[in-house]
């Protein structure tokens, strides 16, 4: 056997098999993140394609989306403090960072890291196959107007990228006036963040109509949401009582879980605290909460690939239910007449099928996807056109899932560690 350096075996074995798509065993892949690669393209790809998974759920995934760094998005409405929390973190600004009382950071900001500072434009970014960002075409030109990247070199994003987002606006008149769908685009990132933080201003604790719809569409990333209220200096520790509970009782009626939300409380700016006004008990609470925050985000790159398999493997369970819900529906056609018909009645009746399915399958309820929103989807098809359900794919994602993910994990440690 002819040897030749491990950096040339490994570029040689991925590029031969993303080629080929030969079958390689699990020992000759190099790291768990290869593993999910292999895995994906054999296994879990052809059911996603068979039963068009990206046009109803999530686009299909590419190299880049799992070679990406950490994401932190940060949501909030206008003049929280989103911008300048990721300058405070930088210790520096970024290219193309604008920062005042108004609502300034009109668009989707991704700050990564670069050889030099410079901005890329939406369009291009989404174009280019070493970014993870492809998937964002289906929001369309509008939204990718209103999308940019900000590189530059530094140490912190190295490891982690954040994502800067518009300031969430009050009342209905704002969300028509938007020419792309916003809780779209944050729920597309959400699927790829590592962590998300909603932040609030003492001042603002009122969550607006769009708000409520941007926390709804971070459904089912409920461990990945931390929140911050920001700017916490500006008040004293009477009122900081006050709007902290005022806070938690928004944010109840919003976030519909048990569990109670980890808030942090600070002032996450490059000014000193104005001891004046909260006294050294309050100065001293947000150093330690500034210090808890700050420990949370050097977790990330630890904890990156154990959540690139959680989310694999979500992706994975939902793609099975999926391709179950398509099979189900394409049974319930007639082979003959009456097909515009039948398909209008199964739309219609989209929950009740839904139900058959789970019953039929024994799965969780909660691991269904929304129904209105899967009936719009259904809308642009002739279900007479699906596919059946293949057991024999059904059977490669339960073989994935039972037992090739577990193998990768006993044979590779966490590469972040």
């Amino acid at each position: 056997m002819i040897l030749i350096s491990s950096v040339t075996h490994v570029s040689f074995t991925l590029t031969f098999f993303m080629v080929f798509s030969i079958q390689i065993p699990l020992t000759a892949v190099t790291s768990v993140i290869d593993g999910l690669k292999r895995l994906y393209i054999e296994k879990l790809k052809p059911l996603e394609v068979t039963y068009k998974f990206n046009d109803f759920v999530s686009p299909l995934l590419t190299n880049s989306d799992f070679d990406a760094k950490p994401m932190v998005m940060l949501l909030g409405q206008y003049s929280t403090g989103k911008t300048t929390f990721i300058k405070h973190l930088l210790k520096t600004s970024y290219p193309g960072a604008h920062i005042g009382p108004e609502p300034t950071t009109d668009r989707f900001v991704v700050v990564m890291s670069g050889p030099d500072e410079r901005t890329i434009p939406g369009n291009t970014l989404a174009v280019q196959a070493d970014m993870p960002f492809s998937g964002l075409t289906t929001f369309g030109t509008s939204f990718l107007s209103k999308f940019e990247c900000s590189q530059m070199p530094h140490p912190l994003l190295e490891h982690i990228t954040f994502v800067d987002t518009p300031g969430v606006l009050s009342g209905e008149k704002q969300r028509t006036q938007r020419s792309y769908e916003f809780t779209g685009v944050t729920s597309w990132f959400a699927a790829k963040c590592d962590l998300i933080l909603l932040l609030f201003d003492p001042h603002k604790l009122d969550i607006s109509d769009e708000f409520k719809r941007v926390i709804g569409s971070l459904r089912g990333h409920d461990d990945k949401i931390r929140v911050v209220l920001n700017k916490a200096d500006q008040i004293d520790t009477q009122q900081l009582m006050r709007v902290y509970g005022a806070l938690m009782w928004s944010l109840g009626k919003v976030l519909n879980t048990p569990e109670v939300s980890r808030v942090y409380i600070g002032s996450f700016n490059d000014k000193p605290v104005k001891e004046s006004a909260v006294g050294p008990i309050g100065k001293e609470l947000f150093e330690k909460e500034q210090d808890d925050l700050l420990s949370d985000l050097k977790d990330i790159p630890k904890k990156a690939c154990d959540r690139r398999i959680n989310e694999f493997v979500k992706r994975a369970r939902a793609a099975k239910i999926h391709a179950y819900i398509i099979g189900h529906l394409k049974n319930q056609m007639p082979t003959m007449m009456g097909k515009a018909k039948a398909q209008q009645k199964l739309i219609d009746n989209l929950e009740g099928e839904f139900a058959k399915v789970q019953r039929e399958h024994h799965l969780p309820a909660g691991d269904f996807p929304y129904v209105e929103h899967f009936r719009e989807a259904l809308g642009g098809y002739s279900i007479d056109r699906f596919e059946k359900v293949k057991p024999k794919m059904i059977q490669a994602v339960d073989d994935m899932l039972g037992y090739d993910i577990p193998e990768l994990l006993k044979n590779f440690r966490n590469p972040y560690e």
